[in-house]
């Protein structure tokens, strides 16, 4: 079935190419998407299975791999809304990177060893590079260039910690860097040299997960990179990067520097929070503000893993619901620039009397976003809390609380201003444009998922979460 998909996609993105009908292109993406989550569905069907040999239906992988089937119509539909206008060249050039895309990310979920992972992981960095690039602007090459350029510096970084992991095998062949084979031998490996290639990988994969001290290059990348873009890179994307420090993590954990782990994410976690509440205050661009939120949600992802124990539960869940509510947003926000015109705060205003469906979305994602019940993210931070409290951290309880208070102000005030205040640039505010309300339709349903897992997780779901963390110390 993974080379079927492997196959089927590459095939799929050269017919679009080569094919030059809008018709055409609309139809084998959304085969695409159907394929994609059939692969999905067959996953959960033959959890833990090895295929090629390098790709495994892990609890996690599989997890993670239906959220993106989850995201891929909606995506893939809100792309045909914004690249409509785009003569067919742009058209067909998007919607082949978004299917070599997902397609990447879809590997990267799957591989069961390190190099693989790594592999699909860089692949990624091109196909985004490609659709930043989208609109052909002057800021986009910018942003372009930039996110090529410290993505593949991160990369490296990460690469030098799968040397390191190889050094762990001593003077023996080191050609297989698979996690079943590493989770074997790793209390025979040297802990300073375990140390070094957990940190080289964190900073490594931290660009892809949007994690201090390398977050600026994704904060930059969703200011130019279309809305539907953005809601893939705020989302499953930065799964991804999740997902690889994850990987080593968990092999590592059996070892004696867990400890050492766990403080270094809570610390970027720390650090991810105190910069996304100092930016978010004075952020002026709306994507660039959920960037911001994204950053602290992951910064929450990390302190969430490094405390342990009931974390680790959380931090799975927290993705989930932030890949669903985050995505929401970001279709919102291509709708508001169709009717305002604009990303910038300051031209926003009066969203609810000019387009009360979309406004109604943003009301209920700003809740889902940032923690308020009835919002699932709620149950996911007092867990959060509730382990810390467990841990005796209170230093960084109390820090985190605070920094969440000025996210929170910080977000509320700029949405209540985009839904209800006039504009402050009233005189450049220009005609508003016209969205139809059925747009709104996948955005009520992912942020009506989050409220409902809430109050009720399903047995398969809890299920699949939990069979991603059996390698994992109580």
């Amino acid at each position: 079935m993974v080379l079927y998909f492997f196959i089927s996609s590459f095939l799929m993105g050269g017919l679009i190419l080569l094919l030059k009908n809008r018709a055409i292109t609309k139809i084998i993406t959304l085969c695409f998407a159907i394929m994609h989550i059939s692969l999905s569905v067959y996953g959960w069907i033959h959890l833990d299975e090895t295929e090629l040999r390098y790709f495994t239906f892990n609890g996690t992988g599989v997890l993670l791999l239906s959220v993106l089937s989850l995201l891929a119509i909606p995506t893939i539909y809100h792309g045909f809304i914004y690249t409509s206008s785009d003569e067919i060249r742009k058209f067909n050039i998007y919607n082949t990177a978004i299917i070599i895309l997902m397609t990447f990310m879809s590997g990267a979920y799957l591989a069961n060893g390190m190099t693989v992972l790594w592999i699909f992981v860089e692949a990624t960095t091109l196909a985004v590079a490609i659709l930043i690039y989208h609109d052909r602007t002057e800021i986009a090459l910018e942003a372009t260039w930039k996110y090529v350029f410290i993505c593949s510096a991160g990369i490296a970084l990460a690469y030098l910690g799968i040397l390191f992991l190889g050094f762990i095998y001593g003077r023996e062949d080191a050609a297989n860097l698979s996690f079943e084979s590493l989770s074997a031998i790793i209390n025979q490996a040297n802990p300073m040299y375990l140390k070094i290639a957990f940190l080289f990988v964190m900073i490594g994969f931290s660009t892809k997960m949007g994690l201090f001290p390398m977050h600026t290059v994704t904060i930059d990348a969703h200011s130019v990179a279309p809305p539907p873009v953005s809601a893939l890179i705020s989302t499953t994307l930065m799964n991804v990067g999740f997902l690889a420090i994850f990987r080593v993590y968990t092999i590592f954990s059996s070892s004696s520097i867990l400890p050492f782990m766990n403080n270094v994410l809570i610390l970027s976690g720390m650090l991810s929070l105190l910069v996304a509440a100092g930016y978010m205050l004075k952020a002026k661009h709306l994507k660039r503000m959920l960037a911001y939120s994204s950053l602290e949600n992951m910064g929450l992802v990390a302190i969430a893993t490094g405390i342990g124990g009931n974390g680790y539960y959380a931090a799975l869940l927290l993705l989930v619901l932030h890949s669903l509510a985050k995505s929401s947003l970001f279709y919102q926000m291509g709708q508001l620039s169709r009717v305002l015109h604009t990303f910038k705060l300051d031209d926003c205003g009066r969203y609810m009397k000019l387009y009360p469906a979309g406004a109604m979305v943003l009301m209920i994602g700003l809740i889902c976003i940032l923690a308020i019940p009835p919002s699932g993210l709620f149950i996911t931070e007092f867990m959060i809390f509730k382990g810390l409290v467990y841990n005796k951290q209170w230093l960084v309880l109390i820090v985190a609380i605070i920094l969440l208070c000025y996210v929170v102000y910080a977000m509320s005030t700029r949405f209540m201003h985009i839904l209800f205040s006039n504009p402050r640039n009233e005189t450049e505010l220009s005609v508003p444009g016209q969205v139809r309300p059925v747009e709104t339709v996948t955005q009520f349903f992912f942020l009506g998922l989050v409220i409902i897992l809430c109050f009720y997780q399903p047995p398969f779901l809890v299920e699949l979460i939990n069979k991603g963390l059996v390698l994992l110390p109580n």
